[in-house]
């Protein structure tokens, strides 16, 4: 009966010191000093400094694995998550802004090639005006009346006007 009371305490007394070992802090200062205690460390203390953590020793990594490699395995997993949503945005961005471009291209090209059209359609009306041909519109009762010379070369000024505004 002893034997097993006293096989109990031993068992007792090493999970007791396992569960205090595992509830202790260590982190340098800023003065660089060992900080060992059972609560964790002030916040100003930067994560680099802290040595262990109550769920386990953890050591100090040079800068170089610090940065390579993540903290935790959980927060691995929501990095590259993070990342890929930001990857895929940044495409989507760039994509829209592409398509932006595009547009705004198609219609620049659908500007040139009207204004090019009008500038077709000035020069040959301007050629027919002063070619000397007769030439009729309708006036506001709808019946067709011929332009006199007075009218012809104010057509042809206006014409004139045109092809300045549209032929670069």
């Amino acid at each position: 009966m002893k034997l097993s009371h006293l096989c109990l305490l031993g068992v007792l007394a090493v999970a007791t010191s396992v569960a205090s070992a595992q509830s202790i802090w260590k982190w340098r200062d800023r003065d660089g000093h060992l900080m060992v205690s059972d609560r964790p460390p002030p916040a100003d203390i930067p994560e680099k400094s802290i040595l262990q953590r109550p769920n386990g020793p953890r050591m100090m990594a040079t800068s170089d694995e610090a940065a390579a490699a993540p903290s935790t395995p959980a927060s691995a997993g929501l990095d590259k998550e993070l990342e890929a949503r930001k990857r895929k945005m940044l495409q989507d961005q760039a994509a829209e802004k592409q398509e932006k471009l595009a547009q705004a291209a198609a219609a620049k090209e659908r500007a040139s090639a009207q204004k090019l059209e009008n500038c077709q359609r000035a020069r040959n009306q301007l050629t027919m005006l002063q070619s000397g041909v007769r030439v009729a519109r309708p006036n506001a009762q709808g019946e067709r009346e011929y332009l006199d010379d007075k009218g012809r070369a104010a057509e042809i000024a206006r014409t004139q006007q045109l092809i300045s505004a549209n032929c670069n």
